[in-house]
């Protein structure tokens, strides 16, 4: 008699192999047969479902939400079990006394996390990165989490205000980051981040410590990593320079043995860079580089509403006039024909380069659907607010500003800011094809006020293995194990992200027919009453974390069989000694 069964689903394990139908049988939390297994206490009538490991997510800012939500939502809704945080830098620890706020607005400013939700929210007990790792392991949760030391947190903790500005570190600074990041490898953490883009700041406009770092400073903590004996160095780099980024990660990676990661993405000012990078990376890699680049799985897009960071109004002084007001009132006050008049014949205000091409590029902002607010992640260049508007015979800003009005306000643009500069998603095909590239940047957690793609993995299954329609599609074998066991080998947690016997029973149970992504809203329940855009799944029939079921029908059940992990995790036994699944 089993513990579980999950009776007679369509079983797609992880590894790439073609579906099959089959039982799982999970005793101990752990798989302990597939094919036509016996009874079990408890079974899943899997018929007809598909059946999956459940999903890693390897880039993830849930550093504080992880001190006092035990679901971390939104990714326990799309059947995340695993998250890995601490990406791009920033992060809570370590954190002397006096640098608890001054961290609250590094992150709020690099990942717009409202301060206010975090200075209520977070549960302080820590200084040390070791001493927040405790933190974490004493508190359940419904999911298991790994943690990255991040950069900034780091710099600040060992060179005060001098790392905090960004001035060059000494070889004695150098020498105390690399000791603290190896005293933190060997209490649990997985890797170390750091950040070199300069759309990373901190709310006051300083860039992340650590943005202009010497190789001394970075090789010098990456040496250390290499005594610690694990780690995945995962570096936030400068989209513009990723060919000249990959120069020294490649170095970095050969000389240390270390997993190195970034981010590639397509830009519109040099929309063919990206491949230039990807070309590098194939060398290096070839040249045996352990370096992968984390690709996102659709474009890296705006949603633009009212109560959001960012829309096409923010420039008018009309409109600033009424920002502070509540939502219901600023609606009102809109609605007068007379004000619309006059906001149509302003002049916008002066803003930055960066802001000007978010809050004025018509053509890249797309109408969601007017019934179901819906999400076309893939638009046509015929469904943008500027050709709509050239259709109707208005002006594009009076077009954007009935779409932000409908629902009392609570409407929806969608502006695709990265990989979507030739108007599809083609690109991602050829990336997400590339074994030199992971699946990452959800950021789950962060940007609450304009992105919303912790539903990445229910994304990934709906649209590429089953309705893409402008191009071609990905194989439900391959999304499934680049987002499972792909991403736990990424991070050496090779206990998990196969269905297989002697695994981790971390398992998804999905309607892949019913599958769908709802449309995103902007709820306000962070602590504090903070701000964040959601969107749940529907389609989830059961999620498993080692064993037990953490979520069904799409709700959680209360159980919390989650934890802190601490370090690479061992394959079990059967594979412990051989190659069969050695982390690229």
């Amino acid at each position: 008699m089993h513990d579980v069964v999950i009776r007679g689903g369509t079983v797609v394990d992880g590894t790439g192999a073609p579906a099959r139908t089959a039982d799982v049988a999970i005793d101990g939390g752990v798989i302990s047969e597939v094919g036509r297994c016996g009874p079990g206490r408890r079974e899943v009538d899997a018929h007809g479902l598909l059946v999956t490991p459940g999903f890693v997510d390897i880039h993830t800012h849930y550093d504080a939400q992880a001190t006092w939500d035990p679901y971390l939502t939104p990714s326990s809704w799309h059947g995340v079990t695993t998250v890995v945080m601490g990406s791009c830098g920033v992060g809570f620890a370590p954190a002397a006394p006096d640098r608890h706020g001054w961290l609250i607005g590094l992150m709020e400013g690099v990942e717009d996390i409202p301060g206010s939700a975090l200075t209520e929210g977070i549960r302080w007990g820590w200084e040390s990165f070791p001493e927040y790792l405790d933190a974490l392991a004493a508190m359940p949760r419904a999911r298991d989490v790994g943690a990255q030391v991040p950069h900034g947190a780091l710099r600040a903790y060992v060179m005060g205000e001098r790392g905090a500005n960004n001035d060059p570190a000494t070889p004695d600074d150098v020498a105390r980051m690399a000791a603290l990041v190896q005293e933190a490898l060997e209490a649990g953490a997985l890797g170390f981040s750091t950040s070199r883009t300069l759309l990373h700041k901190s709310i006051d406009g300083v860039p992340v410590p650590g943005t202009f770092a010497s190789e001394d400073e970075l090789f010098g903590i990456a040496r250390a990593m290499a005594r610690a004996g694990h780690g995945v160095f995962q570096v936030a780099s400068e989209h513009a320079r990723v060919p000249e980024e990959i120069a020294w990660m490649r170095r970095l990676a050969l000389e240390t043995g270390l997993p190195v990661t970034f981010n590639l993405s397509q830009v519109d000012q040099a929309p063919d860079l990206w491949r230039k990078g990807l070309a590098l990376l194939e060398a290096a890699r070839a040249d045996g580089a352990r370096l992968r680049a984390q690709a996102a799985g659709r474009a890296i897009g705006i949603l633009m509403t009212l109560d959001g960071t960012a829309h096409p109004l923010v420039p008018f002084a009309s409109y600033q006039a009424l920002a502070g007001l509540p939502l219901a009132e600023r609606v009102r006050r809109m609605a007068d024909p007379a004000w619309r008049a006059h906001l149509l014949q302003e002049t916008p205000l002066a803003l930055g380069p960066f802001e000007t091409f978010i809050a004025r590029s018509f053509q890249r902002m797309f109408l969601t659907d007017p019934v179901t607010g819906a999400v076309d992640y893939e638009p046509t260049a015929a469904q943008s607010v500027a050709a709509v508007a050239a259709a109707r015979g208005k002006a594009p800003l009076e077009v954007a500003l009935d779409a932000l009005l409908a629902g009392g306000g609570t409407g929806f643009l969608y502006f695709p800011l990265f990989n979507y500069a030739e108007g599809s998603l083609d690109l991602l095909h050829e990336m997400h094809t590339n074994p030199a590239t992971l699946m990452g940047l959800s950021d789950a957690g962060a940007h609450c006020g304009a992105i919303c793609d912790g539903g990445m993995p229910t994304f990934m299954l709906t649209h590429w293995a089953r309705d893409r329609a402008r191009g071609p599609r990905l194989a439900l074998e391959h999304v499934v194990r680049r987002q499972t066991r792909d991403t736990a080998e990424a991070f050496g947690l090779l206990d998990r992200g196969l269905l297989a016997p002697g695994y981790r029973a971390d398992v998804n149970v999905i309607d892949f027919d019913r599958l769908a992504l709802a449309a995103p809203v902007l709820a306000r329940d962070l602590p504090a009453g903070g701000r964040r855009l959601l969107q749940k799944a529907t389609g989830y029939v059961a999620t498993l974390l080692a064993g037990e079921v953490t979520h069904e029908h799409d709700a959680p059940t209360g159980a919390l069989p989650g934890a802190l992990l601490r370090g690479p995790q061992a394959a079990p036994a059967p594979l412990a000694a051989g190659a069969a699944f050695a982390t690229a």
